[in-house]
């Protein structure tokens, strides 16, 4: 725990033992009802404080599968934080990317390359990259197989990233082979 919930903690008790205090002078006659009201306040409060603790877990349940369509159509909803994620199978291994029009290669973080058997020991970091972070180092690589349902695509060149990466990033040399790309009511659609 830290130190913030350590003190916001300390104050919810002392919030209680006013509120229970209170309660119970003003109710020394009628003890029984009294402990009653105060084990239904307590049950709502721990119900109050389990949703408040869970609700990173509950914002992260909105739905985040991609939806194909009879069209030719690949739906993604827009995640939480703005972002379109689109997992897909590299060489075989689910491996979530963030959609990013602003970069113009496949980038791929460490433990994806790694998830996808890309021996990382062997890569010569030859290339350079503009991050939001500055400049980094990055490896060529070839990928056997990127598929989406359907979709599939072979022999793709992509990045490997020196840096660190949250998120392997999916850039215009696989979006331009998408004959659209839209974005619309919460969702881009990919269209081939």
């Amino acid at each position: 725990m830290t130190g913030d919930q350590l003190g916001n903690l300390a104050y919810i008790g002392l919030m209680l033992a006013v509120i229970g205090g209170y309660f119970f002078l003003n109710n020394r006659l009628s003890m029984n009802k009294t402990l009653q009201y105060a084990a239904i306040w307590v049950l709502i409060f721990i119900g109050g404080i389990a949703a408040f603790g869970l609700w990173e877990d509950i914002k992260r349940g909105t739905p985040s599968q991609t939806v194909f369509t009879d069209q030719g159509q690949i739906e993604v909803p827009r995640s939480s934080d703005g972002h379109y994620y689109l997992t897909i199978s590299v060489n075989a291994v689910p491996i979530r990317f963030v959609v990013d029009t602003g970069a113009t290669d496949i980038v791929m973080s460490h433990s994806d390359a790694e998830k996808i058997g890309l021996d990382l020991d062997n890569l010569t970091y030859f290339g350079r990259a503009m991050t939001a972070n500055g400049e980094v180092r990055t490896a060529p690589v070839r990928l056997d197989s990127l598929s989406v349902g359907p979709i599939v695509d072979r022999n793709m060149s992509a990045w490997v990233n020196e840096g660190e990466m949250s998120t392997s990033l999916l850039g215009m040399a696989y979006l331009q082979r998408f004959d659209r790309i839209e974005i619309s009511g919460g969702q881009l659609i990919l269209t081939r």
